[in-house]
């Protein structure tokens, strides 16, 4: 089971996964400090200088903080849209990598053609006439 465990853990698809989940949180704690430190005065002060993270509504002992569940739908939001720009870009480049990397494929193929041979060239050649031949008997 040690064994088995230390094959999954090794593999590069594992490592890959933590690496980004890391990354992710990392990137979502930066958001979260965008949208409570820059986004939510601001829209505070459009409310008319409203903290807005501590709107809510106290129904008997129960307190519903919906500023709180507003400003957690903006950071979705926010993060929504810079993970559709990172992967716009990274989709972009990528594309940009094949078509250079297919150019280059293209251009290797004419480099490497080379002269044919008089009897290339004439085994073409009878095999052309022998195509044309059958078709004519068609």
């Amino acid at each position: 089971m040690l064994k088995e465990f230390k094959e999954f853990i090794s593999r590069g698809n594992v490592v890959d996964l933590a690496v980004g989940v890391i990354i992710g949180a990392a990137f979502g704690n930066i958001v979260t400090s965008l949208v409570n430190n820059i986004f939510t005065p601001i829209i505070g002060i459009v409310l008319g200088g409203h903290d807005f993270s501590n709107l809510s509504i106290t129904f008997r002992d129960a307190h519903i903080m919906y500023g709180a569940f507003i400003q957690s739908v903006i950071d979705f939001l926010i993060n929504a849209i810079c993970l559709f720009v990172v992967v716009k870009i990274i989709n972009n480049f990528n594309n940009g990598l094949h078509k250079l990397g297919k150019k280059d494929k293209e251009e290797k193929e004419e480099v490497k053609e080379e002269p044919k041979s008089e009897e290339v060239l004439l085994l073409e050649e009878i095999r052309d006439l022998l195509k044309k031949e059958k078709k004519g008997n068609k």
